[in-house]
């Protein structure tokens, strides 16, 4: 029976051989002195006795045995050998009492060479065994700058504090990117076990990986398993079952095969169907015997929040505008990510059909239930997802902002106006900087004093009325019962408040033209075209969905221009980001004459040059802030800790 298991092996051995000579490339086992002999070792470090992934042990550390096996370790010597019958032998010890004997082997770049303990390392990878023990050396090269280096030193980094050498990355800063996933930084030491579940985990979805045929997809099983947690998150992968995860891993399949490139986001500029809104009614509303039930989910109360007021007022818009003909409900979750995925699930249990969540706070949650509920339409709230596997919506409200700025540049007597961000997320900035480029297209010896509500005690008021602040861009809304005139722009001079105009985000006309495409068969022709991309609707002033309210405040002349200037740019005669721009830096932005593209205008993580100010550290953020930014914030948040 052994023997026979050898001829297996040696013909696993012939083929890959063969294969290897057909493609001019070395059929045998690389030998680490001849790599060496072309790099320069620094240091060598003694690592002890570790479990090193079999995977991962690609050669001999000399060349005296390496022409006995192939490239993959299976033999390639005669069946009627003194080598052939030693590897029988062992295959046959291994079976019947297992291989407990360590080998000893070098490490360098991360790969394993074996000193001694070949046919062990060939008997183990012929029973597709996981790892063995090994008396490791590691050899540390020196730093250059070629990727694999600057890889392998990233490595470094991460197996100083967790011992974990056997998830390895084709790509720089997956190390970084999976402790963030993990909520730990390159500082965090890792207990026992920790190492432990998180090795359960690994092997956990390798094993479905590998039996759905992720060996032959051109990624490591690190990159694979990091986008599984992009998407699907770790804090529950060890209680999955088998079969959770054979639901899960081929409903990604996709972006394993495109990784490391990431889906590519459609930016809906405007409503796919431009007629007017009584026309669209009649269109689907006799067609529908039914009631389709829409759920919005929240992740904080009406009450206490401007933002779910807004949407709340949308879904009101929504069952006035299709009375009789649609049934809303919303539901509140804690906040917490693991909530928010039973809080979907609940709303899909109960009969909802369409789910809007309305926070970037709930996206993953989302893209979750989208994988499993493939039936049930799921659009979440937020700006520059590349998921892909459903749809997000936003408003231009840097549009908007752009004729409050204009608005501001005129009316100021003062060379100070103020403004008060909420998040540092995308958009956000968006809104900032068109602000600016409106007060500058008026008023160019103006500065913008830029202070953020998501820090910890700031006194915002103190901050302007020391710099003679006399207009103050401030929140787009407030809830009923918060009493507050500080929303939208606002006069502070001589100690009160007077609202002047205020930027609306009419959620309501999205949710009712979205809803509309879904019953007219719109929404299906949109993902058959664009099954691969990640669709985001961002609309502005032409949909309705974004407007500009002035007050009695505003000079009659002033409220004019004011409205022409939004025709124009409604019509698509103007844009705000069409002029030469720079950054605080000096940085030429934008050509004149030239229109930024949406995909740059949503993604900056730079202020404009009139503006006073900077994007505020993690650290000095409320713990809501943090949420909403390590998910959704601006670039510079995506390697920024919270311990800077």
């Amino acid at each position: 029976m052994s023997v026979s298991e050898y001829i297996k092996a040696r013909k696993k051995a012939q083929k890959v051989y063969r294969s290897q000579l057909l493609k001019g490339t070395y059929p045998y086992l690389q030998a680490l002195d001849d790599l060496v002999s072309f790099s320069e070792i620094t240091s060598e470090a003694e690592l002890g006795l570790v479990e090193i992934p079999l995977e991962a042990i690609v050669g001999t550390k000399t060349a005296g045995r390496k022409q006995a096996f192939a490239s993959n370790f299976m033999p390639l010597l005669e069946e009627n050998s003194e080598f052939a019958r030693k590897w029988t032998a062992l295959y046959r010890a291994h079976m019947e009492e297992g291989i407990r004997d360590p080998i000893t082997a070098v490490e360098f770049m991360n790969r394993f060479y074996v000193v001694e303990g070949n046919k062990r390392v060939s008997v183990l990878k012929y029973v597709d065994a996981v790892s063995i023990q090994a008396h490791v050396t590691r050899l540390v090269p020196k730093r250059t700058d070629s990727k694999e280096n600057r890889i392998y030193f990233e490595f470094l980094d991460f197996y100083r504090n967790t011992s974990i050498n056997y998830l390895n990355f084709s790509q720089e800063g997956q190390y970084a990117r999976l402790l963030k996933l993990l909520g730990k930084t390159a500082d965090d030491p890792w207990t026992d076990e920790e190492k432990m579940d998180f090795h359960s985990a690994y092997i956990h979805f390798l094993d479905v990986y590998g039996e759905k045929g992720g060996k032959n997809l051109p990624i490591t099983s690190g990159d694979a398993f990091l986008t599984y947690l992009e998407i699907y998150g770790y804090e529950d992968l060890l209680t999955k079952s088998y079969k959770e995860l054979r639901e899960e891993i081929p409903a990604i399949w996709k972006d394993f095969q495109m990784y490391p490139a990431k889906r590519s986001v459609e930016l809906v500029m405007a409503p796919e169907n431009e007629s007017d809104e009584k026309s669209l009614r009649n269109r689907i509303l006799p067609q529908l015997q039914t009631l389709v039930r829409i759920a919005f989910i929240h992740d904080r109360t009406p009450e206490e929040s401007s933002w779910t007021y807004g949407h709340e007022l949308g879904r009101h818009y929504l069952e006035e505008a299709l009375a009789g003909r649609v049934a809303t409900t919303y539901y509140v979750t804690g906040g917490n990510p693991e909530e928010g995925s039973e809080v979907i699930k609940k709303a899909i249990e109960e009969g909802y059909t369409i789910i809007f969540t309305t926070s970037p706070k709930l996206l993953n949650a989302s893209v979750k239930a989208a994988l499993k509920y493939p039936s049930v339409r799921i659009l979440n709230c937020s700006l520059n997802s590349s998921f892909g596997h459903l749809r997000t919506y936003y408003g231009r409200m840097y549009e908007a902002k752009y004729l409050t700025g204009i608005l501001a540049g005129i009316l100021s007597q003062e060379p100070s106006i103020g403004y008060v961000a909420d998040y540092p997320i995308y958009g956000s900035t968006a809104s900032i900087n068109a602000f600016g480029l409106g007060v500058k297209a008026v008023n160019p010896e103006a500065t913008i004093y830029l202070e953020w509500s998501c820090i910890k005690e700031n006194p915002i008021e103190e901050y302007f009325d020391a710099r003679h602040v006399s207009y103050v861009s401030g929140q787009d809304l407030l809830t009923p019962v918060r009493g507050s005139r500080q929303f939208g722009l606002y006069d502070v001079r001589g100690g009160k408040i007077t609202n002047v105009a205020m930027p609306v985000c009419h959620w309501g006309k999205f949710y009712e033209r979205i809803v509309g495409s879904i019953l007219n068969g719109v929404w299906k022709k949109g993902l058959a075209q664009s099954r691969d991309k990640s669709i985001n609707y961002f609309w502005g002033l032409s949909s309705g969905m974004i407007d500009v309210i002035c007050s009695k405040h505003v000079p009659a002349a002033t409220g004019y221009l004011l409205e022409q200037i939004k025709q124009s740019i409604s019509s698509g005669h103007f844009h705000p980001f069409s002029c030469e721009i720079r950054s605080q830096d000096g940085t030429l932005q934008n050509a004149d004459g030239m229109t930024m593209p949406p995909e740059q205008i949503g993604s900056m993580d730079w202020l404009l040059d009139n503006i006073h100010g900077s994007f505020p550290s993690i650290s000095s953020m409320t713990e809501e802030a943090k949420r909403i930014v390590r998910l959704q914030g601006i670039g510079k948040y995506q390697e920024q800790s919270e311990h800077e």
